[in-house]
């Protein structure tokens, strides 16, 4: 009889949920393990096929750990704040909400058909005001702490449809919805200083088991610098540039100044403050600049442009030499001071710069090919020449210090976070503005503040929030003085509830703290987070950032969240490329689990490749896994009580070692494949034992569980994933023959089969006997014989 995986797979789930199976105890002497998935948006498209390699990964290591005794924390929830269902309630005038409940229910039906074991007793969703409660008390935190602050600041602005537009938004500078140009509106913005925790976020990188990429993203992203600030007055004017540099040894060869096109000088230079001979092209090259994103800007290959300010240099405060002021786009305005000294012989932008309009390119390290960037003899600096550019930075930095001209400083990429969005659906930022008492926070007990029924979503065209329009919402008395006043209108963006949400899993029914303190200590860190490399710097920074606020407020007992990070390798399409909608090539996980079973799709998912690889989507190798599912259903038929066969149980025992090493390393693929080996050396034999079936049955059971439990329960009581992970017997494990590689003067020459701990004489002896061994040696001088146990025979002539 076939393997009937509809009947069977529904039959499980049912028993899991009902049993509770994968429910975690929160007062357990078990030793914890805390697995996570980033939980996903859930979108009107549903799961794509890529969804289950990371949640069937946490799937299998959870199983794992569960039979190897440990308490584990495996939970699932929902990010459902964002933009998909905004635009789909502008589009069509459903509530958010309505939208939400129905892609959640999708997904979660998706999930549960997959067979994933999580513990739905903890489910979370970000857009439930008992959840973003809490996402509004941290932020009422900050706002008290002095780290959430108010300021205008740019954003995209879309003329035509009158609204704000996020980046993702924005294609080549143009309105995604109606291709217009889109423009920059200064507009007012709650931002969180996240700079302060700069230096934190930094070096608490080093104590993470995480891909050193990501690592490295962050730190690059963090952008930390040593170097100097040092202030280039103005000819003629009392204005000053202020730029940093990690190189102050080379200030003799700063040969130009350049202002980003967003720089307080070059806006008085537009506004006509500050004189221009050729102020209309300036306004013009300014304005192209603001058309255009950091990256289009900043981007290396990207050929560099700019305008002289005419009529204005710049003196430098060591050389009091004078030099030009140019303004450019490779300039950004929030890094560093918007300014830069250009030195082009030793840098590579400044160099294609000045190559590129004639500028003078003057080295001041010795080198034998310009651009130059490394460190060296000092040249063409006056008094400094011959200094080393190590000694050369500490004596500039002195005399910048003893002039008054400048000082050392530190400086970093990092900027402070933008925390607010003009749109409806969104947690609402929990302020209030009154008159006479400024910006107050909306008392903690009045929380949550919920968004209002609205009955179009449309943003109103000020750039304001929908909110703005709400008179009844908007209206309140001051909660602290009693006089009118207004809500703050503005939402917190899409990341505000993943900052901080592996925390109330642990405690999701807590009604009087955000978690309790025991519970937490109990649970975190996570043990093991999974999800895409895409996350690797905003994501993961922002919910660094506010977890390490929480473990200042005692509210979080670890310095870090997430303790070890994997990503998942995406699935391509089988042409290599990436699956989309309009190219007809998304293959959906129902298909698969309704033809094949959700154990296929597991097994598929966990053996296409390394679990980080990118890896072609191949239904043939779908089918290689029904294969051997329906392999592994005929082995029942052969089940007795016997004692296991002398050589199944060396390779049981071997089995049992190889999948145990690779589930915790990641290395699934291998691991199955050492599963297939073990299932095909069954099918061989004309009885299989019980012990041997029964231990295989619970290595399988992480990757398929539905098909062994119900393989199991023929035999056994309970669920197969609450039984004991099998252990191995080293001495069982080795192998009694190995195979022993021949060569001649490091030549393969031939292979045979010995037995395991061979003496060197009797080995060589056999050797020497090898037909192709001796053709190589024969008629030649053995000068020596190499022997390296269970391994070599080397004969060197």
């Amino acid at each position: 009889m076939k393997y009937d995986h509809r009947k069977q797979e529904k039959k499980w789930q049912k028993f899991w949920e009902k049993q509770q199976v994968f429910r975690v105890e929160d007062d357990s002497e078990k030793p914890k393990f805390y697995c996570l998935d980033m939980f996903p948006y859930p979108s009107g498209k549903g799961l794509h096929i890529g969804h289950p390699r990371g949640y069937t990964a946490t799937d299998v290591v959870s199983h794992y750990k569960r039979m190897n005794g440990f308490n584990v924390l495996h939970p699932m929830g929902w990010d459902a704040f964002g933009l998909p269902a905004e635009n789909y309630a502008i589009k069509t005038g459903t509530h958010p909400r309505e939208t939400v409940v129905k892609n959640v229910k999708h997904f979660k039906n998706q999930l549960k058909s997959i067979g994933l074991g999580y513990d739905w007793s903890r489910e979370i969703n970000t857009t439930d005001p008992d959840y973003f409660k809490w996402t509004q008390w941290i932020f009422l935190q900050m706002f008290k702490k002095g780290l959430a602050y108010e300021d205008e600041l740019p954003i995209n602005w879309c003329p035509s449809c009158k609204t704000g537009l996020a980046n993702e938004e924005v294609v080549k500078g143009r309105c995604e919805r109606c291709d217009s140009e889109v423009k920059k509106k200064d507009i007012r913005q709650w931002v969180l200083k996240i700079t302060d925790y700069a230096d934190r976020l930094l070096e608490d990188l080093e104590d993470l088991d995480w891909p050193e990429p990501i690592k490295e993203m962050q730190r690059n992203w963090i952008g930390r610098s040593e170097g100097a600030k040092i202030n280039f007055k103005l000819k003629e004017t009392e204005g000053e540039i202020e730029v940093f540099t990690t190189r102050p040894d080379t200030i003799f060869g700063a040969t130009f100044m350049v202002l980003a096109p967003e720089h307080d000088l070059t806006q008085e230079i537009v506004s006509g403050s500050l004189e221009a001979e050729n102020k209309k092209e300036i306004e013009k090259y300014v304005k192209k600049a603001h058309k255009k994103s950091d990256l289009e800007r900043t981007e290396l290959s990207k050929e560099k442009s700019g305008v002289e300010v005419k009529g204005l240099k710049a003196i430098n405060p060591i050389s009091g030499e004078e030099i030009p002021v140019w303004i450019a786009d490779y300039v950004l305005g929030y890094y560093g001071y918007g300014a830069i000294m250009s030195v082009p012989a030793h840098d590579e932008r400044d160099y294609e710069m000045a190559k590129k309009y004639g500028l003078e390119i003057r080295a001041v390290i010795e080198a034998e090919e310009l651009p130059f960037k490394a460190e060296g003899k000092v040249i063409n600096s006056n008094d400094f020449n011959g200094l080393s550019t190590k000694l050369m930075k500490e004596k500039i930095i002195e005399k910048l210090e003893k002039i008054d001209a400048g000082e050392r400083a530190t400086n970093y990429k990092l900027r402070d976070w933008i925390f607010s969005r003009q749109r409806y659906w969104g947690e609402p930022i929990p302020l209030i503005h009154c008159d006479g008492c400024g910006t107050v926070p909306v008392p903690e007990e009045d929380l949550p503040v919920t968004l209002p029924e609205v009955e179009k979503y449309e943003p109103t065209g000020t750039g304001e929030s929908p909110l703005a329009t709400i008179v009844s919402w908007v209206n309140v008395d001051c909660p602290r003085c009693g006089m009118e006043a207004k809500r703050e209108t503005n939402t917190m963006p899409q990341w505000a509830g993943s900052c901080w949400y592996y925390l109330r899993y642990i405690d999701p029914e807590n009604e009087k703290q955000l978690v309790d303190p025991e519970k937490e200590k109990s649970f975190m860190p996570v043990d093991l987070y999974v999800g895409g490399a895409e996350h690797a710097v905003l994501h993961l920074l922002y919910s660094r950032f506010w977890h390490k606020f929480l473990y200042d407020l005692d509210v979080a007992s670890t310095k870090e969240p997430f303790k070890k990070l994997k990503n998942q390798g995406l699935i391509m399409a089988k042409d290599g490329t990436k699956m989309s909608k309009s190219k007809g090539n998304v293959v959906s996980p129902d298909e698969i689990v309704e033809q094949y079973g959700a154990d296929v799709l597991r097994l598929y998912e966990m053996f296409v490749g390394g679990f980080e690889d990118e890896v072609p989507w191949d239904e043939e190798g779908v089918v290689g896994m029904r294969r051997f599912l329906e392999k592994v259903w005929g082995l029942k038929e052969k089940v007795v009580e016997k004692e296991p066969d002398e050589d199944l149980r060396g390779l049981l025992h071997r089995t049992i070692r190889k999948v145990t090493e690779d589930i915790e390393s990641f290395k699934f693929n291998t691991a199955i494949s050492s599963l297939m080996i073990l299932s095909n050396e069954m099918k061989s034999k004309d009885k299989i034992s019980m012990e041997a079936f029964t231990k295989f049955l619970k290595l399988l059971a992480p990757f398929a569980p539905h098909i062994s439990e119900e393989l199991w329960q023929k035999h056994n009581d309970g669920s197969v994933l609450r039984s004991d992970w099998p252990e191995f017997d080293e001495k069982l494990a080795k192998k009694k023959k190995v195979t022993l590689v021949v060569q001649v003067n490091g030549k393969l020459r031939d292979k045979f089969e010995v037995e395991r701990g061979i003496k060197k004489e009797e080995a060589i002896k056999l050797a020497k006997k090898r037909e192709k061994v001796k053709k190589g040696i024969e008629g030649e001088d053995i000068k020596k014989e190499i022997f390296v146990e269970d391994k070599l025979v080397n004969f060197v002539t």
